[in-house]
């Protein structure tokens, strides 16, 4: 069976403000009750105090004092009788005192110097509900006799029936307000819940995208701002899968392309060669070209595993301190004929004494492929490699005067296989669009940074910033 939230936070609510408000108004009636008739017996104590000390306990003498009391107290329909040991009546005055009704134990304890107070619901003296006190006049330790006065209940009765009638007009517009109160705040608690349920259902429909009002002002708004962080989480998680995914079909498509020109070169030479489709003047070229073709998915293969390889943190690193302007003295020598072939000239500036501690191998790495990157992109211009130290920092400085890239394209340029649309033309150095990437990642490997620059037709500056350490530090570093 369902009980609806809604119904249990507002039963909740009343059961706790009924038995409240119930117990509190039978504290409060009964406090109320025993006050009225405490303030009755008080009346009528000092009343009683008064006639006694202004009476004789003889015969005579006193029909004056029970007189005059009898005028005072007839007016707030008070009653009393004096009487001696014996309970005998001294007088009952004008109106006539009540006969002496004391029960064994009431008397016992007149008697005994104590005072009895009673309030009685059925008939005595004559009148039906009565309070009544009866007080000992005890000299030099003897009991005398006393003085009975009564009162009738009903005028207290009626003053407690009022008060309670207040009371219970008082306590239907408590319960009236709050039930009102606690509709309207469970509406609130559950209009809450039930936000957060529709967005909990839309979440599982695949809409990342859904927020709900959140706070820090309890735990349900606590609860709203972790699932507004959850969502969030879950569509930034959403949105790498689908890049993932997005990147994943693009290596596809693109290690296809790379490898379906080679491929069906070879593919068409071999073929050429076995249907004696080649002429013998032209098997040794065919065979150069498939030569260089089966070279070129080599490096294809040879890129993509040194990329994963730097991607999944299985290159390991041997640094050491080398001499800069050696280094890129060794670059300038490697490519010196690729560069004469397009007319670059390749111009080193380093100071002898600059350093750079970082592992050989993946340095000439860097650079190789970086100062490839220029060649490809530049014609009749210069290239300089420049080397630097500034304060704790060695700059490696890659400049050409080349086409430059545009502005636009500039961050493109670090993932893998992207190439600019000049790239797409067949070319015989960073054909594959992984060189940069792997750069980027082995810079990232050295704790270094990269950063380029390039102006369309100005040409592209490439700045890498390693930082300087002491041989002490270290001669191999683990990734």
């Amino acid at each position: 069976m369902k009980f609806k939230y809604i119904y249990q936070q507002f039963l909740s609510h009343i059961s706790i403000i009924l038995v409240a408000v119930l117990v509190l108004s039978i504290l409060f009636a009964r406090y109320v009750e025993n006050l009225v008739y405490e303030n009755k017996a008080d009346e009528l104590i000092s009343y009683g105090k008064a006639i006694l000390n202004d009476f004789q306990f003889s015969p005579v003498g006193n029909e004056q004092i029970i007189n005059q009391y009898n005028s005072v107290l007839a007016g707030r329909k008070i009653s009393f009788s004096i009487f001696d040991k014996d309970a005998n009546l001294y007088s009952v005055g004008r109106r006539g005192g009540p006969a002496i009704e004391l029960s064994d134990s009431e008397w016992k304890k007149v008697t005994e110097g104590h005072t009895v107070v009673v309030n009685s619901d059925y008939k005595r003296f004559g009148q039906e509900g009565v309070s009544f006190v009866a007080l000992p006049y005890v000299t030099h330790g003897r009991f005398i006799g006393g003085i009975l006065l009564t009162a009738p209940i009903s005028g207290t009765s009626k003053m407690i029936s009022q008060i309670n009638r207040y009371l219970l007009i008082t306590i239907l517009i408590a319960l009236t307000v709050s039930f009102l109160l606690s509709w309207f705040l469970s509406r609130i608690h559950v209009n809450r819940i039930r936000r957060l349920r529709e967005a909990t259902s839309l979440v599982s429909a695949g809409d990342y995208t859904v927020k709900v009002p959140s706070s820090t002002f309890d735990e349900i708004g606590e609860l709203a701002n972790d699932f507004n962080h959850m969502v969030d989480k879950i569509n930034h998680s959403m949105e790498e899968i689908e890049s993932l995914e997005n990147r994943r079909r693009q290596f596809m498509a693109d290690v296809s392309h790379e490898m379906r020109t080679p491929l069906t070169t070879i593919s068409g030479v071999i073929e050429g060669l076995k249907n004696d489709m080649i002429s013998e003047e032209d098997k040794e070229r065919g065979i150069s070209l498939v030569s260089q073709e089966a070279k070129r998915l080599i490096r294809l293969v040879n890129e993509n595993l040194d990329y994963d390889k730097i991607r999944s943190n299985q290159i390991q690193l041997f640094k050491e301190e080398i001499q800069l302007e050696e280094v890129l003295e060794i670059i300038q020598e490697q490519l010196s004929f690729q560069a004469e072939e397009k007319n670059i000239q390749i111009l080193v500036e380093a100071e002898p004494e600059v350093t750079i501690y970082a592992d050989y191998d993946r340095l000439i790495q860097i650079l190789i492929n970086i100062t490839k990157n220029s060649i490809q992109f530049t014609s009749n211009g210069t290239i300089w490699l420049r080397g630097k130290s500034v304060k704790a920092e060695t700059i490696i400085e890659i400049e050409d005067t080349g086409i430059g890239i545009d502005p636009a394209e500039v961050e493109n340029i670090w993932r893998r296989f992207y190439k600019a649309d000049i790239s797409r033309t067949s070319n015989p150095y960073g054909e594959f669009g992984l060189g940069l990437s792997i750069v980027k990642q082995l810079v990232l490997l050295h704790n270094g940074d990269i950063n380029v620059s390039s102006e369309k037709g100005k040409g592209t500056k490439f700045v890498i910033c390693f930082k300087q350490t002491s041989k002490e530090s270290g001669a191999a570093d683990h990734k």
